[in-house]
């Protein structure tokens, strides 16, 4: 901008000129070496004058280098004297402005933000702010769906909503601009445009009930007469025993998919179409592991911080198993068979917004308290729906509690591309035979679905027995039996 104003004084020989309101005086000097150029040019002072008559100097030259009244080059001494004359007389202000961010320097958009390597879109779900509204810096202004989690879109800067630039149900990329927000703006600035808009809405709620009062004029306007004949009455329009009674439209709510539960839904049924899916079933004496859960939990909490529950205990069985069946661990690729060197237990947790798997990495390293301490921190960030596409990536194996909901007994589907899931059901108190008597026992019936391409009924077996095992004499793990 401000070359722009420079080469218009050059051009139409003026020694001043007005831009955005304020004022330019030019001198031009005779042309003199400046100190730091390529070569000679006219050195030139410019005057800025606001229009309350207060003086800001600005000595500038072509070439963009400071020199003095003079015209020669500045040097130290030169800034010190222009320093020491502005801050003695108070009128003398110096003075800056970006010209390059003149037309939008008071606004910036607010974009999607990178969702995840293997992320590239999502669905815009809804916004949290509305034109007008004030935000802060980082605070949420939308929320973008995705095919695995739900994602904030911040505001970069503190200021007021001016325009919303994307509707909601629009499929987003990362960059995307959705919103524009004015750093310096007032709620009065937006205010106007609110009033029309209810103008509007008030003048479309209006209109159907002039609508539905229509009909009623020519029923009294339009009697027949008496000595006319009588219309005929319209057929009955009340269905015949034998047609099936629909309910009414009006009691019927018509809801997009959220894309993580379309996501859901393709994965689950991509499933059904590519794994020979098999399950086998056991049933597991939680006896000994309750006891060790009872007789150990408030030392648990004390020295971890965190309560010692079942999913730690059967995070370790299912580890044992995977190592003493490594074929359970692996999964099929194309022609190849992979076998995979560590353990990555996924966990299936529901929340409000649908099914996530988040992974608990490198297990066979950890112990009960690192376990349930990651458990429950990737259960909050689930259930918060703060949790990242990193952290539900992966995973070699699922575990699929569906006890915490009552279920008695299932069968999971498989999560691909994994090769087999476990499920956990609920715990019963049931009628056992044990050492010849019949005593009742907390029961849990597990379910092993595994794909049978790859698993073969005996791998399948074992590894269920192993998760037995492991549960029912929890010291196996100790003594490594």
């Amino acid at each position: 901008m401000l070359g722009f104003v420079r080469r218009k004084i050059v051009r139409e020989g003026v020694s001043s000129t007005s831009v955005l309101g304020y004022h330019f005086q030019r001198s031009i000097k005779p042309s003199v070496p400046l100190v730091g150029s390529r070569g000679y040019g006219t050195a030139g002072s410019e005057t800025l004058l606001l229009k309350r008559g207060s003086k800001l100097v600005q000595i500038i030259s072509l070439h963009g280098d400071l020199v003095t009244a003079a015209g020669g080059p500045a040097g130290i001494r030169s800034l010190r004297q222009v320093g020491s004359c502005l801050s003695t007389d108070p009128s003398k202000k110096m003075w800056t402005r970006f010209y390059s961010s003149e037309a939008s320097g008071d606004n910036v958009e607010a974009v999607v933000p990178y969702m995840g390597e293997s992320v590239t879109d999502g669905t815009l779900a809804t916004f949290l702010k509305q034109p007008g509204d004030r935000v802060e810096v980082d605070e949420p202004i939308a929320q973008i769906e995705t095919d695995k989690v739900t994602i904030d879109v911040a505001s970069p800067e503190a200021g007021i909503i001016q325009q919303l630039l994307a509707k909601v149900g629009d499929t987003v990329e990362p960059g995307h601009k959705i919103a524009i927000i004015s750093k310096s703006a007032d709620q009065a600035h937006v205010a106007p445009s609110e009033p029309p808009a209810a103008k509007k809405e008030k003048t479309v709620d209006q209109k159907p009930k002039a609508e539905a009062s229509s009909p009623e004029k020519p029923k009294s306007e339009t009697s027949a007469p008496k000595d006319k004949p009588k219309a005929s009455a319209p057929p009955s329009t009340k269905p015949s025993p034998s047609e099936p009674q629909l309910p009414p439209k009006e009691r019927e709510r018509r809801v997009p998919m959220t894309r993580l539960r379309k996501r859901v839904a393709n994965r689950l049924k991509d499933s059904q179409n590519t794994f020979a899916m098999l399950t086998t079933f056991n049933e597991v004496d939680m006896t000994n592991l309750m006891k060790l859960r009872s007789d150990y939990k408030d030392a648990f909490v004390e020295k971890h911080g965190v309560k010692l529950g079942f999913m730690s205990g059967f995070v370790k069985a299912a580890v044992s198993g995977l190592q003493s069946q490594p074929i359970v661990n692996a999964v099929i690729d194309g022609d190849d068979i992979i076998y995979r060197d560590y353990i990555d237990i996924s966990i299936a947790v529901g929340t409000p917004k649908g099914l996530v798997v988040p992974v608990v990495r490198g297990a066979e390293k950890m112990n009960f308290a690192e376990i349930e301490k990651e458990i429950n921190s990737l259960a909050k960030k689930a259930n918060d729906g703060t949790i990242s596409i990193d952290e539900m990536a992966g995973g070699s194996f699922t575990i699929s509690n569906g006890g915490v909901y009552g279920s008695l007994i299932s069968t999971p589907i498989i999560n691909p591309p994994q090769s087999a899931i476990l499920g956990m059901h609920s715990i019963v108190n049931r009628p056992m035979v044990v050492g010849g008597q019949i005593v009742a026992r907390p029961m849990m019936y597990v379910a092993l679905t595994y794909d049978h391409r790859l698993i073969d009924g005996r791998e399948a077996v074992l590894f269920l027995r192993r998760i037995k095992d492991v549960i029912e004499d929890p010291r196996r793990l100790l003594l490594d039996i």
